[in-house]
């Protein structure tokens, strides 16, 4: 792989990609949606399918709110008619457009800033009561700095709820999964960018796909209590419908960390 290749440049332009093609994650909610979380009657997700608890959440009107890496038009504005004050921040302009137009035709007030989750420099600290990071961070080849951001920018006290993919995902031959055999091709430390061939790599560049980085547990988990958090929740969860691989194992992670201090 050539050592100039731009990951983050590279998925910005692949998930403005998926944008057009409609991929589940980039299609907005509809008029109903809203409407029920106006009344209270809303859920959303870190991983594939589980609603996240909302005693996870606490009370959220009138919360600043961070949606890291979120941006589709789904949990965000959902979040807003919930009562909170929203910000989100993503690398695709495509994704941020489709809380954009679910914004301006419900009437909500989100903010959207386009730009790199390991990098939160345009928020001052102490800038959010909680965070809202799905799985995303797949997307980056270093996701210790996405901890340590969050933590800044949180309010002491604050909530950081996050969703990732278990990395052994990653190390199953594609090729064997597709006829339902689970064998164990590639090893860790994994990257799209560097564990693949050029040929193996070109499944997903040829199409334009996302590239990804398997971040290990230890990173995940362990780079959440290294930057200060406390852990407080924790759960399991599939890829979805039609994934093999979630016959026999959950793929997928979610965390609730608290910022400690008096909030």
């Amino acid at each position: 792989m050539n050592r100039d290749f731009d990951l983050r440049e590279y998925n910005r332009e692949a998930w403005n990609r998926q944008v057009a093609k409609g991929d589940r994650w980039t299609v907005p909610v509809g008029p109903e949606v809203i409407a029920a979380a106006r009344r209270g009657e809303w859920s959303v997700v870190l991983t594939p399918t589980k609603p996240v608890p909302r005693a996870w959440f606490g009370e959220l009107a009138g919360k600043d709110v961070l949606g890291l890496a979120s941006a589709g038009g789904q949990q965000v504005p959902v979040l807003a008619a919930a009562g909170a004050r929203v910000t989100v921040i993503d690398n695709s302009p495509s994704q941020l457009g489709q809380d954009r137009k679910v914004a301006e035709r419900e009437g909500l007030s989100i903010r959207t800033v386009q730009g790199d989750m390991r990098d939160l420099s345009v928020f001052p600290d102490a800038s959010f009561d909680l965070i809202f990071h799905p799985c995303s961070n797949g997307f980056v080849d270093d996701v210790r700095p996405v901890w340590r951001e969050a933590f800044r920018v949180l309010r002491p006290g604050g909530v950081l709820l996050s969703g990732f993919c278990n990395p052994v995902i990653y190390l199953f031959d594609p090729d064997l999964e597709k006829q339902g055999v689970m064998q164990l091709k590639y090893w860790m430390p994994y990257s799209d960018l560097t564990s693949l061939t050029d040929a193996e790599r070109r499944r997903y560049t040829d199409v334009g796909e996302p590239l990804s980085v398997a971040h290990s547990l230890e990173d995940q988990i362990g780079g959440q209590l290294e930057a200060g958090f406390l852990l407080a929740g924790f759960y399991e969860d599939t890829m979805g419908e039609g994934d093999r691989l979630s016959e026999y194992l959950a793929g997928t992670c979610a965390t609730r960390a608290v910022k400690p201090g008096m909030g």
